[in-house]
């Protein structure tokens, strides 16, 4: 959805005895993955503090391991190679239908202060675009086939609204990124686009584009933030301990979102609007890779 530093935490897998006679042995490292947005070494040296800080709750070593996506990801929880993960809303609720794993903490950014965000279709103040029914024939960006606001929430916003997104735009394109789609629409290049709010907010304190020349067409219900999962065949005790842990960890950076306030239970039905939302698009999760 976003340029970002994906985390993901996961826990090396406990040796179970061969009988009931013999208790499985307690959970000996604790390994957090990292998919790479930058140079792996360094990704491990800036994650050292949230190590050392889940380390010292948990009383047991704590090592980072470097991913290399989503769909790996997802296939190690299924596998039982990973334990615990960060993934998108969208990751979440589509790797949920092929593994056994479930929400259980989500994060909040001091700059954000809240648990979820909002998709947006914004417009360039000379495209004569107020409405969505202004939309009607023309130019317009989404970010990418998979982003959950930047492609999926605002196609079913707008088909809520009556809009053919198939056939009442005049062009289509796929920009490749929320700050591309910012620019584009500042440039002029499309007429209207759809982009997550936090993202636009950065685009343009970063000077990419600017608020007085954009316009607010559509705006989505909120978005749960991206979870922390765990497998849920992991011991109760275990998952207690590591969401203890996650609620511990606060005040240090958290990816390119800035300065971490710290983690929030969250659960299952938190991510139904995910669900709902690919109800309306016809979309069998089970089929999507």
């Amino acid at each position: 959805m976003m340029n970002r530093r994906k985390v993901l935490i996961g826990t090396a897998a406990a040796t179970v005895a061969g009988t009931l006679a013999f208790p499985a042995r307690s959970q000996q490292v604790l390994t957090v993955g990292l998919i790479p947005s930058e140079d792996s070494r360094a990704m491990i040296a800036n994650s050292q503090k949230m190590m050392d800080m889940l380390s010292a709750a948990l009383g047991m070593p704590v090592k980072p391991f470097v991913a290399a996506d989503y769909n790996g990801v997802i296939e190690a929880l299924r596998s039982k190679r990973l334990d615990v993960a960060y993934l998108g809303p969208f990751s979440y609720v589509l790797g949920a239908t092929i593994a056994p794993i479930e929400a259980f903490a989500v994060a909040e950014t001091k700059k954000a202060g809240r648990t979820f965000y909002y998709s947006q279709v914004i417009a360039h103040k000379d495209s004569g675009i107020k409405t969505v029914a202004d939309l009607k024939g023309k130019t317009f960006a989404f970010v990418d086939p998979s982003s959950t606001s930047g492609h999926l929430f605002p196609k079913a916003g707008l088909m809520k609204a009556g809009f053919d997104t198939d056939k009442d735009f005049g062009r289509v394109i796929f920009s490749g990124s929320h700050d591309s789609s910012a620019i584009a629409v500042q440039n002029k290049k499309v007429d209207a686009a759809a982009i997550a709010d936090r993202i636009l907010d950065a685009a343009i304190a970063k000077g990419l584009a600017k608020r007085e020349d954009l316009v607010e067409v559509w705006k989505s219900d909120p978005i749960p933030e991206s979870p922390t999962v765990w497998r849920t065949d992991l011991p109760a005790d275990l998952k207690k301990r590591v969401q203890a842990a996650f609620l511990q960890v606060k005040d240090i950076p958290w990816s390119d979102q800035g300065q971490l306030n710290g983690f929030h239970p969250t659960n299952d039905a938190a991510y139904n609007v995910i669900r709902d939302t690919a109800k309306l698009l016809n979309l069998d999760l089970r089929k999507m890779k």
